[in-house]
């Protein structure tokens, strides 16, 4: 099955035993809510059903139908799950989000200058940051990509409907930008 808007939801990792059993790093807010999507697929459209999952520090180890063995987790290691967007309940409630839906947003200074767009959301474990390319002045995007905590200070409006967002330059950028 091919999705049609895949949102990134896992990553699986190391095999956990010898029965098939893998880590799995879990982008949901919950990690266990990870089994309440049904089925994940990798980007080559391959279905992954979790049978049984449970939670071990900071992964979840899950087990998926038709792995059983450790060469098979093994291989799988890297594999990165996807659902389709529309499995994804509805975020009615103001001010809520998803993360996925700020790629691609506009990066705006209090002052409404555009100064880049967001290209990525990584959280590398300390925190969403959002991955921002600078705007040249000639109009494209510049390869001197950029990185920013994604907090209510840094980041204090979000706008879905115009497609941006509104930062506060972080004091050592503004300083450093006073100073050339």
């Amino acid at each position: 099955m091919k999705l049609t808007n895949p949102i990134l939801m896992a990553q699986i990792g190391a095999p956990h035993g010898i029965k098939g059993e893998v880590r799995v790093k879990s982008f949901t807010g919950d990690p266990l809510a990870l089994g309440d999507y049904g089925s994940l697929y990798d980007k080559d459209g391959r279905k992954f059903k979790i049978m049984r999952l449970r939670p071990a520090n900071t992964v979840i180890v899950v087990k998926f139908k038709g792995i059983n063995f450790r060469d098979e987790a093994q291989a799988l290691n890297g594999t990165e799950l996807f659902i389709d967007r529309s499995m994804l309940p509805n975020d009615e409630d103001e001010g809520e989000f998803y993360v996925a839906d700020l790629i691609g947003c506009d990066v705006l200074v209090e002052s409404g200058e555009q100064i880049g767009t967001i290209v990525a959301a990584p959280d590398f474990g300390a925190g969403c940051l959002l991955e921002i390319a600078p705007l040249l002045e000639a109009g494209g995007f510049g390869s001197d990509i950029w990185y920013l905590k994604f907090t209510p200070a840094n980041v204090p409006k979000v706008d879905l409907e115009k497609h941006a967002i509104t930062i506060t330059l972080p004091r050592e950028v503004s300083e450093r930008d006073e100073e050339s």
